[in-house]
């Protein structure tokens, strides 16, 4: 744990995370720390009763198995609430704010993966950009601006994650001259590696938070206008003004081919009309979000 950034490696940084966790989850000490934390933080209890291990037994794999409920979301008051003390203590300056860190980092490899994977379908090369991605999110784990935000901090971790990752890029590209090729689809022709890295970062996050209607999208979908509107609804996820279920109401229906009503609210569980009323509020809560801050 003394080397903060993962190096990278023949295996892929991926599969050395993988191996680095289970030597993790094999260190007593490391197993009686987080135990301590998890007594000191009152989770040890209700983490227990969901994993089914005696609470002084409580350790990295347990801590995982809360993070990564079994469908793959991460939505419940629990996995809330320890994500939230990982980051809280990751935002420290000792040896225990980069286990805490390390651990964030192994909950999220899944959102990781994802991203490197959907970077390398459009033209990077994967071990490169699996880098940038995995250090992006350790920095961001450690930064300290995830457990105080509203919202839920594993969506404001893949936001930052992906804000930092665009950063990451335009600088890159910006060193080295070259067109970010990647992304040439979704920012207008005359804009510059920054623009373009920063387009790149909002269909990104709209997909990651399934803003973008589930089929093919094309050219037309990203337009300077599109990108615009969802990086405001994603701010305003990220803010706690709107919920994923109200950011998906506006993303759906102001598009170039809005998702019909009625088969959104057949996706959301609820009437047409329904569906039309939680959209309706939904403009008006961004509206006046917006009004506050200019």
């Amino acid at each position: 744990m003394d080397q903060p950034y993962p190096a990278r490696n023949v295996c892929g940084i991926f599969d050395r995370l993988d191996a680095e966790w289970a030597a993790l989850c094999a260190d007593a000490a490391v197993q009686a720390a987080v135990t301590d934390w998890l007594m000191a933080d009152h989770l040890a209890d209700d983490l227990a009763e969901v994993t089914g291990a005696w609470v002084r037994t409580l350790g990295p794999a347990q801590l995982l198995a809360a993070l990564r409920p079994r469908d793959g979301v991460l939505s419940d008051a629990l996995t809330d609430a320890v994500l939230r003390a990982l980051l809280r203590r990751a935002a420290g300056q000792d040896r225990s704010a980069v286990l805490a860190a390390r651990i964030v980092v192994q909950a999220m490899v899944p959102a990781a993966v994802r991203m490197a994977r959907g970077l390398a379908r459009q033209g990077r090369v994967f071990d490169d950009t699996s880098h940038i991605v995995v250090v992006a999110l350790y920095e961001v784990a450690r930064a300290g601006g995830i457990h105080t935000r509203p919202g839920r901090p594993a969506a404001n971790l893949a936001l930052d994650m992906l804000r930092r990752v665009g950063r990451e890029l335009a600088r890159e590209h910006e060193r080295l001259g070259d067109d970010l090729a990647l992304v040439d689809d979704y920012a207008a022709p005359d804009a510059g590696p920054a623009e373009r890295a920063h387009a790149q970062w909002v269909q990104s996050a709209a997909a990651a938070a399934r803003l973008a209607p589930a089929r093919d999208v094309g050219v037309e979908e990203w337009s300077q206008a599109r990108l615009e509107l969802l990086e405001l609804v994603l701010e305003a996820m990220e803010s706690g003004t709107l919920s994923p279920s109200e950011a998906r109401a506006i993303a759906w229906h102001h598009t170039a081919t809005p998702v019909p009503d009625a088969r959104a609210a057949r996706l959301a569980g609820t009437t047409t009309g329904g569906w039309q009323r939680h959209r309706s509020r939904a403009v008006h809560r961004l509206k006046s979000a917006v009004r506050t801050t200019v």
